[in-house]
């Protein structure tokens, strides 16, 4: 079996010192650019991939970031994660991403095996961790940030928005173009904590207005056969039962952009005018509703500038630069009506 290259390996083939070769594969800022690229080029060339775990005994830590995220279903999380990557380019830190599912207990374990590996620090979406797993993050010794949320008490530092604001502001704007006749379709809104909270956000718009939802329809509702389709077919099928029993529906919240798309899906095979009849509103702004532009109003959150923003605040605290206690980054989604403003126009010259 041939021997593994070693550090004195790559020092030798680059011609600097052992200590420089160290310090350039870390990123060290005092390691000149020219000798960073043949330090590199070096252990390109030889073959050297480092030892993280003898590394992580002796200073305490690796250069991992642990990044935990509940879903890979739809382009949010990964987008988040490419931002992640993104601002670590060109330094010694490397993210290693965990799924939970939206399951707690899950969460709980992806936790705790990626403290088990002393990484330079931790982004996990929410803030609404059970306390057994604010007790990991607590005591875990590493910048931790809270991402995608700001409705809560951070463990460390937070990025995101207020999902409560977020769904009262976009109710605000639909009952700015006339609508009053509301229904909500949702997914698992036990697990899926933030989307519980827009709609309670967008609940509390309306009832400023003296109103409520007409009706609700969530995955609950669903057969189990059909609760276990992608969220596209889930909103179209729950739109389905939701219209056919409140057919005077003017305005329809969706927890997200995916069952909004199976909304109007629905609509457009039952021949339903949309935004006429009735408007779809959806959130986060997913490319998947550009294909109908302006059909359906949603909120758009700056997903990969979340994760830049996270991965950036723990590189500043590895490289001592700033610490991380009670950093918030408050990034407002952005409300587009599409369609629904030019009909309200149309609506209240006619």
């Amino acid at each position: 079996m041939k021997q593994r290259k070693t550090l004195a390996d790559v020092a030798t083939a680059a011609g600097v010192s052992k200590m420089t070769a160290s310090r350039a594969l870390r990123g060290d800022k005092d390691v000149s650019q020219a000798n960073v690229a043949k330090v590199k080029q070096a252990a390109r060339d030889i073959g050297y991939y480092g030892n993280h775990l003898a590394a992580s005994l002796s200073s305490k830590r690796t250069d991992l970031i642990g990044v935990v995220v509940p879903s890979l279903s739809n382009i949010v999380f990964p987008q988040v994660m490419s931002g992640v990557t993104d601002a670590l380019k060109g330094t010694a830190l490397q993210p290693v991403f965990g799924v939970t599912d939206y399951d707690t207990e899950v969460e709980y374990e992806t936790i705790r095996n990626m403290l088990s590996w002393r990484p330079a620090g931790l982004i996990l979406t929410g803030l609404d961790q059970p306390e057994d797993t604010r007790l990991l993050l607590r005591d875990a010794g590493v910048p931790v940030v809270q991402i995608m949320d700001t409705d809560g008490d951070p463990i460390d530092a937070c990025v995101g928005f207020s999902h409560v604001e977020a769904g009262h502001d976009i109710a605000m704007a639909l009952l700015g173009t006339g609508r009053h006749r509301f229904g909500y379709v949702g997914g698992n809104l036990d697990m899926d904590l933030r989307a519980d909270k827009r709609k309670e956000g967008f609940r509390n718009a309306l009832r400023k207005r003296g109103l409520d939802f007409i009706d609700t329809r969530d995955a609950s509702d669903l057969k189990s056969e059909e609760a276990t389709q992608s969220a596209v077919m889930c909103g179209r099928r729950m739109t389905e039962v939701l219209l056919a029993v409140r057919p005077n529906l003017d305005c329809i919240y969706f927890a997200n952009d995916d069952l909004a798309f199976g909304g109007l899906c629905h609509c457009i095979a039952a021949g339903i005018d949309v935004p006429g009849a009735v408007a779809l509103a959806g959130f986060n702004g997913l490319g998947l509703i550009e294909g109908f532009p302006g059909k359906i109003a949603t909120s758009r959150t700056a997903r990969r500038k979340i994760g830049e923003t996270a991965a950036r605040i723990i590189l500043e605290a590895v490289e001592g630069s700033a610490g991380v206690g009670g950093n918030i980054h408050v990034l407002k989604p952005t409300i587009s009506l599409g369609e629904l403003e030019s009909d309200h126009v149309k609506r209240t010259s006619d």
